[in-house]
């Protein structure tokens, strides 16, 4: 039995990763955390997202329950989620983090976290996403420079970073497959007479409109052809339903950073 404790309990994603945890019989959810001053605090995590009483109470304070947990699931906010890999990490406890919207600079921190704790670090718990991302790999690397290659995302209004994680993971997978520094070919924005589309550029724009929960296309144009791949998210349960994967996977394992190209056998 895998215990696992989910912070941000209340939100988007822990919600449904805490309600979702019922339906599997090797995983037990044994705590819930939120924000200092959140109205719910000391109250049963499972009436508020719709699972009936649990005896888990919501609490501030993931130290106060971190020892009765295997595995910390944690979709909360770049600076939470630190705080919370740096108390796994001195408690050796294995996490799962699908914040995004780290930089280079915030994720080495959880890199030197992992050496003590096994981190499952991933923008997207999706299996399809994850299995689209060793397709687009192999594609990159067989078009090449032949193909022009843009990325367009779509999220709700109330997504805080842009672009996803999950273009970013794409965008970083197409330009390694294709020999090029992401950094200096990645354009995210295109206005007035900004001259003829380079070779090397990969095209990464952001869509932000009502309660879309998460699209994603790959266009690779070529001359007299394209060929557009599209995964379409209508749920957050298949982002839910990814990270208890991961939670279970993560069991005995040993330190070390992981993504969901390990836990689904893609590599």
């Amino acid at each position: 039995m895998t215990r696992i404790i989910v912070t941000g309990a209340t939100g988007r994603m822990g919600s449904r990763i805490a309600a979702l945890s019922k339906d599997y019989h090797d995983l037990k959810l044994v705590g819930a955390t939120e924000r200092k001053g959140h109205d719910a605090i000391g109250k049963d995590i499972g009436p508020i997202v719709g699972i009936g009483e649990t005896n888990v109470k919501l609490t501030d304070k993931l130290e106060d329950v971190i020892d009765t947990c295997d595995v910390i699931i944690d979709f909360t906010s770049i600076n939470s989620t630190l705080q919370h890999a740096k108390l796994a990490a001195e408690r050796k406890k294995a996490m799962v983090i699908g914040t995004t919207g780290f930089s280079k600079e915030e994720l080495e921190p959880i890199k030197e976290f992992s050496k003590d704790t096994p981190i499952v670090l991933a923008p997207n718990m999706s299996v399809g996403v994850n299995l689209l991302l060793k397709v687009l790999q192999d594609i990159a690397r067989v078009l090449g420079d032949d193909y022009d290659i843009e990325i367009v995302e779509a999220h709700h209004r109330l997504k805080k970073d842009a672009p996803s994680g999950t273009a970013m993971k794409m965008a970083q997978v197409i330009a390694d497959a294709v020999n090029r520094d992401l950094d200096n070919v990645a354009v995210y924005a295109r206005k007035g007479l900004i001259g003829e589309r380079t070779k090397k550029e990969i095209g990464i724009q952001t869509v932000r409109a009502g309660d879309i929960v998460g699209e994603h296309t790959v266009l690779f144009g070529g001359l007299g052809e394209r060929i557009e791949i599209t995964h379409k998210a209508s749920s957050r349960d298949t982002f839910a339903r990814g990270a208890l994967k991961a939670a279970l996977w993560l069991s005995g394992r040993t330190s070390g950073l992981y993504d969901m190209q390990d836990v689904l056998g893609l590599k």
